[in-house]
C-alpha cells in the first residue's frame, strides 16, 4: 500500500456507516478516484477540508492494491469556490460538470487535460456573469476529450465531408450526410452554425471558446443535442440536468 498526495476536485460524497464517508475525487495525477475518510462526521476537525462538491483539495491516501476504494488520511481545503455557491444557477451548472466527469470518466484513467479543463471552468464561473455558457462550452470539450463525443466532423456513416445540408443521429452518434439520413428516420435537422460552434470548441482552447459569439437559437439546440445524446448512451439523464430543467422552467 502506497501513500500518494495530489490536489483534486470533489465529485461527489455520501456516508457510509455512522461516522465515515466516502468520497469520489478527480485528480490530475491519477484520474478519477474513491476515497473513505474515516470518522470524520464524528470528528470533522481532524480534516482541514468539508470535502464539498467542486472544491479543490490536497488529498493524502494510501492506494490499495486490492480494492477500488482508498484510505485518505489528510485533505486539505484550497478552494471551495464560495462565488459559485452564493449563486443557484451557478452552483448547479458547477455540479453538472462534476456529475458529467463522474459518469463519463472511467477509474484511475489519467487526463490531465479534463482536470484542467474542469479546473478552468470553475474559475472562469465564479467571475463570469454567463455559467450556461462555461457549461456548454464545458459539456463540448469533455466529450471531446474524453473520447465520448458525438460525431461532428463527417458523416458518421460513410466518413465523407459535409459541406451543406445534414442531419443529426442520436442512436448512430452523428451527423448524417444527405445520401446517409436514411439509415436514421428519426435524426433531426440542425443548424450549421451548431455544427459549426462544435467544432470551432473543439479545436480552440478553452480560453479561445469563451470569446465565441453563441446566439440564443444556436445554444438551445446545442444543449438539446448534447444532453439528449449523454442522456441515450449512458442510458439515463443526470440528476443535475434534470434540477437545471426545473429552474429554467421556474424562470
Amino acid at each position: 500500500m502506497s501513500i500518494d498526495k495530489t490536489q483534486a476536485l470533489i465529485l461527489n460524497k455520501r456516508d457510509i456507516r455512522e461516522t465515515s464517508i466516502i468520497i469520489d475525487f478527480y485528480s490530475r495525477e491519477f484520474g478519477k478516484l474513491s476515497g473513505l475518510l474515516k470518522g470524520i462526521r464524528a470528528e470533522p476537525h481532524k480534516f482541514a477540508s468539508n470535502l464539498e462538491p467542486f472544491s479543490l483539495n490536497e488529498i493524502i491516501f494510501y492506494r490499495k492494491t486490492r480494492s477500488s476504494i482508498h484510505l485518505v488520511s489528510q485533505a486539505d481545503k484550497l478552494s471551495d469556490f464560495s462565488a459559485i455557491r452564493s449563486s443557484i444557477e451557478k452552483t448547479t451548472q458547477a455540479g453538472f460538470m462534476m456529475e458529467m466527469i463522474a459518469s463519463i470518466m472511467q477509474p484511475e484513467d489519467k487526463n490531465e487535460e479534463v482536470f484542467d479543463l474542469a479546473l478552468a471552468s470553475l474559475k472562469e464561473m465564479e467571475t463570469n456573469y454567463n455559467p450556461s455558457k462555461i457549461a456548454t462550452i464545458f459539456k463540448i470539450k469533455m466529450l471531446n476529450l474524453s473520447g465520448f463525443k458525438p460525431h461532428f466532423d463527417s458523416c458518421v456513416s460513410c466518413s465523407e465531408t459535409i459541406n451543406g445540408q445534414a442531419k443529426f443521429s442520436l442512436s448512430m452518434g452523428g451527423l448524417l450526410c444527405p445520401r446517409c439520413m436514411q439509415k436514421d428516420p428519426s435524426s433531426r435537422s440542425i443548424f450549421r452554425g451548431t455544427i459549426a460552434t462544435v467544432l470551432h470548441i473543439e479545436r480552440n482552447a478553452f480560453s479561445a471558446s469563451l470569446n465565441l459569439g453563441m446566439n440564443p437559437q444556436i445554444k438551445k439546440e446545442l444543449d438539446l443535442i448534447l444532453n439528449s445524446f449523454l442522456s441515450f448512451h449512458l442510458g439515463r439523464e443526470l440528476k443535475s440536468q434534470k434540477l437545471m430543467n426545473k429552474l429554467e422552467v421556474a424562470v
